[in-house]
C-alpha cells in the first residue's frame, strides 16, 4: 500500500513511500488550498480564484480556469494516488456540489492523521492535553517536533488559510507551554529551559513567559545546590567540584588521607589533630570507636610489607610502623568504602610533611584501588595537602589540578573506575581555589582531545579488570 506524508508545518512537502515528490509551484499551492479546507470540498472556481492569484490580484474567470485546475488536479492525483487518477481517485475525489444555476465540481482532500502532519500534530497535543505528565511531556515534544516553520507557507497570508493558521499556531503555543509543565513536572527542568528560553526569544514583551524562565533558572540553580563546576571526560566519568563537607557526601565513596603511620590518635591534638579529615573519620563514620578504625585498618594492613619501625626512643608516641606512601586501605562503613591512603610522612617530632611527587605517587596507587574496591559508586574526595599536613610547594589551585589530572589520566587506562570523581572544597578554601582556572583547562583539554580524535591521533583506551580486594601497597 502506498505510504503518503504531506507535510504542511513550514514549506509544504511530499513524500510517497518515503521519496520526496517535486510538484511545481502551482500544484503545491493547490495542496496547500485543498489542506487549508480541513477536508471540505473546494469548488473548482474558488479553487482557481485562490491558487491563481496573484498578490492579490484575482485571476480573470474564463472557460479556461476549469482546464487549469483539471490540469493541476491530475499532477497532484499522480503524485499521491498513481493508480487512480481519474474520478474514482480516493486521495483526491471528486464531488459534485447543488449549486445555481447548475451544479458544481468539486475537490475534497481526503487524509488521515498519519498522512498529513499538522492533523498528526494537533490529534497529539490534544491528548496530551489530557494525559499524565510524562505521557504528555513525550507527545508534546513529538507534535512539536514536527513543526518546521510557518503553517502553510505558500498561502502567504491569504484568507482561505487564515484560520486553520491561527488555530495551528495557537496550538503550538499552548504545546509549548503544556511540555514546560509536563517537563517541570517530571523534575527534568534542564528540558524546560531551552523551550522557555525559545518562548521568551519570540515574546520578549511577554511577562508571564518572563517569569517562567525566570523560575525555571532559579530552579536549576536550586538543584545544583553546592556543585560548582562539572565536567565530563569522554568515556570516562564525571568531575564535579562541591562546596561542603567531605562526610556529608553520603552516596559516595571516601577518600582519606593519613600519614605513613595509620596513626588516628587525637587526645590532646598531639598525634593527630581532631579538625584533620582522618581526626574527624573517627567521630563521623566510627561513632567515636577508635578502636574499630584501628581495628579495620591493621586488617588490612597485615597483608603489606611496612618500610620500617622506628624505635620508641625516637617516636615515643604513637604508632611506629611505618609503610610505603601510597599504601592504601579500603575500609568497608555502612555500605560503602573509605579508601584510607597515605600521602604524607608523620616525622618523629609528630609533623607531617609531604610534597607534589609524594601526592603525585599516592595518587597513583589510589585510583587502582578505588577501581578495584568501589563498587562503581561515586568517589568524594578532600583538597588533599591543603591541610595540616600541607604541601607548601603547590597552592590550592594547583593541588586541585593534580588531584583531577591524576584521575583523568588513570580513567583513560581505565574508564571503569568510578562514575564521578567529586573534589569537595571547604567554603574557607574557596576563595584561594581558581575553579576559573581549572574550567579553562578542561575545557581547553576537551577541545584538543576532539581535534586530535578527529585526525586519528587521539590515545587509545585500554580497561582492566577487578582484582580481589585487600590493601594496596604504595611505592616505597
Amino acid at each position: 500500500m502506498t505510504r503518503i506524508r504531506v507535510s504542511v508545518l513550514g514549506p509544504a512537502g511530499l513524500e510517497v513511500d518515503g521519496i520526496p515528490v517535486r510538484l511545481t509551484p502551482l500544484t503545491t499551492r493547490l495542496l496547500v488550498r485543498l489542506v487549508a479546507a480541513e477536508g471540505e470540498a473546494v469548488p473548482v472556481r474558488t479553487l482557481h480564484r485562490d491558487v491563481w492569484a496573484v498578490d492579490g490580484v484575482q485571476p480573470h474567470q474564463s472557460g479556461r480556469h476549469r482546464n487549469e485546475v483539471q490540469k493541476r488536479v491530475l499532477e497532484l492525483r499522480r503524485a499521491l494516488d498513481p493508480d487512480h487518477t481519474g474520478d474514482g481517485a480516493r486521495v483526491l475525489r471528486t464531488e459534485q456540489l447543488l449549486a445555481a444555476p447548475a451544479p458544481e465540481t468539486a475537490y475534497r482532500l481526503v487524509l488521515t492523521p498519519e498522512q498529513l502532519d499538522c492533523a498528526e500534530f494537533t490529534d497529539l497535543v490534544n491528548s496530551a492535553l489530557l494525559a499524565a505528565p510524562a505521557s504528555a511531556a513525550d507527545r508534546l515534544a513529538a507534535a512539536l517536533a514536527l513543526v518546521r516553520g510557518r503553517p502553510l507557507t505558500e498561502a502567504g497570508g491569504e484568507d482561505f488559510a487564515r484560520p486553520l493558521v491561527r488555530r495551528l499556531l495557537a496550538l503550538r503555543e499552548t504545546a509549548r507551554r503544556q511540555l514546560i509543565r509536563s517537563r517541570m513536572d517530571l523534575g527534568r527542568h534542564d528540558l524546560a529551559l531551552p523551550v522557555a528560553q525559545q518562548l521568551a526569544r519570540e515574546r520578549p514583551d511577554d511577562q508571564d513567559v518572563a517569569e517562567l524562565l525566570g523560575s525555571l533558572r532559579a530552579r536549576l540553580r536550586e538543584r545544583h545546590g553546592q556543585e560548582l563546576l562539572r565536567h565530563t571526560f569522554p568515556g570516562a566519568g564525571d568531575l564535579v567540584v562541591v562546596r561542603g563537607d567531605l562526610f556529608d557526601q553520603e552516596d559516595a565513596n571516601l577518600v582519606v588521607g593519613f600519614t605513613d603511620t595509620f596513626d588516628t590518635a587525637t587526645e590532646r591534638d598531639l598525634v593527630i589533630s581532631r579538625e584533620s579529615v582522618q581526626g574527624q573519620l573517627v567521630e563521623r563514620l566510627f561513632g567515636g570507636d577508635r578502636k574499630l578504625l584501628d581495628d579495620r585498618l591493621q586488617a588490612g594492613l597485615r597483608a603489606l610489607t611496612p618500610l620500617r619501625t622506628e624505635r620508641p626512643r625516637d617516636k615515643p608516641r604513637g604508632r611506629r610502623v611505618r609503610y610505603p606512601l601510597g599504601t592504601t586501605v579500603p575500609l568497608t562503613v555502612d555500605g560503602r568504602r573509605v579508601f584510607a591512603v597515605a600521602y604524607s610522612r608523620l616525622g618523629n617530632d609528630l609533623v607531617a610533611r609531604s610534597g607534589p611527587a609524594d601526592l603525585r605517587e599516592s595518587l597513583a596507587t589510589l585510583w587502582p584501588a578505588v577501581a578495584r574496591y568501589g563498587m562503581f559508586k561515586p568517589v568524594a574526595i578532600p583538597l588533599m595537602g591543603s591541610g595540616l599536613a600541607r604541601i607548601v610547594e603547590l597552592d590550592r589551585t594547583q593541588l586541585l589540578f593534580m588531584i583531577v589530572e591524576s584521575f583523568a589520566a588513570h580513567c583513560r587506562r581505565d574508564p571503569a573506575t568510578a562514575p564521578e570523581l567529586r573534589v569537595v572544597i571547604r567554603p574557607a578554601d574557596l576563595a584561594r581555589t581558581d575553579l576559573s582556572a581549572l574550567g579553562t583547562h578542561l575545557r581547553t583539554r576537551a577541545a584538543d582531545t576532539r581535534a586530535d580524535v578527529g585526525a586519528g591521533t587521539g590515545p587509545p583506551s585500554t580497561g582492566a579488570g577487578a582484582g580481589d580486594s585487600g590493601a594496596v601497597q604504595g611505592h616505597r
